[in-house]
């Protein structure tokens, strides 16, 4: 099959590492790749959001298969637009993205199922949400989202009136993050501890993926701003069958139900961000496709054919095909740029990348780079994903942290603090 990936950052990586050993991937394509991706698919220059450009690259070059990784042309209605040209694509239609693409969309759809969330209010206008704030929040901590897409940045722990007021502020009087700040969705901050639980559906099938516990915050402890994601791990401790099995009871399962009955059938990856106290899970969020770094330490274990679990999806019968994954450990860091989620320097020379990658059970993923008069440089925020794995976390954990210390460019920052 002639495959085109739609992507250009470490989760595509990942992804396109995995479907070239796939024995139905005759010829690889990404739009637009990075360095990594360019040593096993041949990447065009088209950037993620071109809907009309990628469908029509896909229609001149005989696609068979469309794999959409992030979720900007996914809520633009890139699945839509394939499937009018009759070209399979693995992800959600447009209707179906909205349960990332507006926040207050997703949360009107878990109290419709009545799954467990926080209470929330959404807000159009600055100063009620601002009155809210004063009469809910005076002395105790909230969360303010941008309902739109916001890149992983629309999210703002206010541990104070005042951190929230300014939030409010930043979103909807500045429009810090754009349209993604017109309307936004003020909650409950859920206290606990994050899993990022991922979930391959055809719209009724379910298949959970191991859960993931991710590194949002750009500093060791969780301090400093939120980011993209600064590296994860699997398997949790503390994710326990019968854990999984509520989430999927209580959240993934009447979710999909219920985007069923309104005549939008999920399919794809449907990613929960839970947090879990107690042992019970509440839903965060959802994400309409591979989480990023998540997919980094998932792909290295899936051992099924990732086209196969694609086509099962698409064509409505997941429920004929297992997905199967390795019983290993996996640690993800990710190494970025210096002054990350800000303003950061490009085309800056990286230095080690082939000795790094010899070490056994070592795999590193490329986020933000590109080949400048022969040699691979930085461009982005977050650059690489240096993955170790191992049949403890511990052994994986250190496999990774062994692997970075072979790598170097000016300002590389990390968490040292994945998976302690």
């Amino acid at each position: 099959m002639r495959i085109l990936l739609v992507g250009g950052g470490g989760r595509e990586h990942a992804l396109a590492w995995k479907l070239r050993q796939s024995a139905h991937c005759s010829a690889l394509y990404a739009a637009p790749g990075n360095a990594g991706i360019a040593q096993l698919a041949e990447c065009v220059p088209i950037a993620p959001k071109a809907v009309s450009e990628l469908v029509d690259f896909a229609k001149q070059n005989a696609i068979d298969l469309v794999v959409v990784g992030p979720e900007s042309p996914l809520i633009a209605g890139i699945a839509d637009a394939l499937q009018e040209a009759n070209i399979p694509c693995f992800g959600p239609s447009r209707a179906a993205a909205q349960l990332e693409g507006s926040k207050a969309f997703a949360k009107q759809v878990l109290a419709e199922v009545n799954a467990p969330t926080a209470s929330f209010a959404v807000f159009d206008d600055p100063d009620a949400a601002q009155t809210y704030l004063r009469e809910r929040f005076l002395e105790r901590p909230c969360v303010v989202k941008a309902d739109g897409e916001a890149l992983g940045k629309g999210v703002f722990v206010c541990e104070t009136l005042s951190d929230a007021l300014d939030a409010v502020e930043f979103l909807m009087v500045e429009r810090g993050l754009g349209e993604a700040g017109t309307r936004i969705v003020i909650e409950d901050r859920l206290d606990g501890r994050e899993m990022s639980l991922l979930c391959l559906t055809d719209g009724q099938t379910a298949q959970p993926m191991p859960p993931v516990r991710d590194y949002k915050r750009a500093l060791d402890g969780d301090r400093g701003p939120n980011t993209g994601g600064m590296g994860c791990y699997t398997p949790l401790p503390d994710a326990t069958p019968e854990l999984i099995e509520t989430a999927l009871n209580q959240i993934v399962r009447p979710v999909l139900g219920e985007m069923a009955r309104r005549g939008t059938p999920y399919r794809g990856v449907l990613y929960a961000g839970l947090m879990i106290h107690d042992n019970q899970p509440s839903t965060l969020e959802f994400n309409c496709r591979f989480g990023d770094p998540e997919t980094q330490v998932l792909m290295p274990l899936l051992e099924s054919d990732p086209v196969g679990l694609a086509l099962s999806t698409i064509e409505g019968r997941l429920h004929e095909t297992p997905m199967r994954f390795a019983s290993r450990a996996a640690v993800c860091v990710v190494l970025a740029s210096g002054g990350y989620p800000h303003e950061y320097r490009t085309g800056l020379p990286i230095e080690g990348l082939e000795q790094a990658s010899q070490w056994p059970d070592v795999l590193i993923f490329h986020a933000g780079t590109r080949i400048e008069n022969g040699r691979t440089v930085t461009a982005g925020g977050r650059v690489l994903n240096v993955v170790g794995l191992g049949d403890t976390l511990a052994h994986a954990r250190e496999t990774a942290y062994r692997a970075v210390q072979q790598i170097h460019f000016e300002g590389m920052h990390y968490r040292g603090d994945v998976a302690l």
